[in-house]
């Protein structure tokens, strides 16, 4: 009885410290909104040039795709959820030997999105690239593609939502749960009650690793898609993924305890998170430089 005890005192202590760090409250202090400017700045992805009308194009120094872009602007889907109805009807990419490959989408489909997403997810030295593809009768789907036999193909994709006019916006895509597989974060659905998902990529396609309900990462009709961030805060050597709550109003920290997605820390804010967030890095750790609708900048960060 008494190792069980012991073993039982053991248990609940760890489970009421990852409690108490779950529930921690971070500081909020108002800064110089000329910080955001100098922290953030202005979007570094290049316009393309035969592209969107305000497309961006994505970049990488490694890997065997190198660049990737979304082309044929496209009226057919008229949600119009990043301001305009214009969406796109071809991804294309430059791979490292500088040779152009491109997948076109069917009729009934786009790319609801301003620009594609490049990272290595299972860490084997190829390059995926990640989208935002929408049916336009059964809305947002997260769809990857790589190269193979030369060509650009689809490699995995989470399904569509399974009704028009519903959008997922990603939010990251790091090691949230450490080592060299990076996973995909996004909030489906936004704008009416988000929810995170936290998704795997390997040769078996995506696989669910998370989720958690109360999140939003966009305003609607705001063609700034960067209302999270992403940084390891606890020196776990797993990345962490900040964003506002559903209502933007709370900036919440959420990280990977023992394989569990967790609320690491938040921060109650004045107003509605509605620009990109930042991250700033200092001897004392990581903190968030975060925008608000009520023109005030706050960096929020541990106590």
């Amino acid at each position: 009885m008494g190792v069980r005890a012991t073993l039982l005192g053991s248990v609940l202590l760890v489970a009421m410290a990852i409690a108490l760090h779950a529930q921690q409250v971070w500081h909020v202090k108002m800064i110089d909104d000329a910080a955001l400017s100098k922290t953030d700045g202005p979007e570094t992805r290049t316009r393309t040039s035969d592209g969107l009308p305000d497309g961006l194009v994505a970049a990488r120094d490694t890997g065997d795709i190198r660049s990737a872009w979304y082309a044929m602007p496209t009226k057919r889907y008229g949600h119009g959820i990043l301001g305009d109805a214009i969406e796109a009807g071809e991804l294309k990419v430059r791979t490292s030997a500088g040779k152009m490959l491109s997948v076109q989408l069917p009729e009934t489909e786009v790319f609801e999105d301003r620009y594609p997403r490049l990272a290595d997810l299972d860490g084997d030295g190829t390059t995926e690239v990640i989208t935002i593809r929408s049916s336009v009768t059964e809305g947002a789907s997260v769809t990857v593609y790589g190269l193979a036999g030369g060509a650009l193909t689809e490699r995995a994709s989470t399904g569509f939502i399974g009704r028009a006019n519903r959008w997922l916006n990603i939010a990251g895509i790091a090691s949230f749960k450490g080592g060299r597989a990076k996973q995909i974060a996004f909030v489906r659905t936004p704008h009416i009650g988000g929810t995170l998902y936290i998704y795997e990529f390997d040769a078996a396609g995506l696989t669910r690793a998370a989720s958690m309900y109360g999140f939003s990462n966009h305003v609607i009709g705001s063609r700034e898609m960067r209302l999270s961030a992403t940084a390891d805060i606890n020196n776990d050597g797993a990345i962490d993924l900040a964003l506002p709550s559903d209502d933007r109003n709370v900036l919440r920290v959420m990280g990977f305890m023992n394989g569990t997605l967790t609320e690491l820390a938040s921060a109650p804010l004045p107003s509605r998170i509605d620009k990109a967030i930042a991250v700033e890095h200092s001897s004392a750790g990581a903190a968030f430089i975060v925008g608000l609708g009520n023109g005030k900048v706050y960096r929020v960060g541990q106590p």
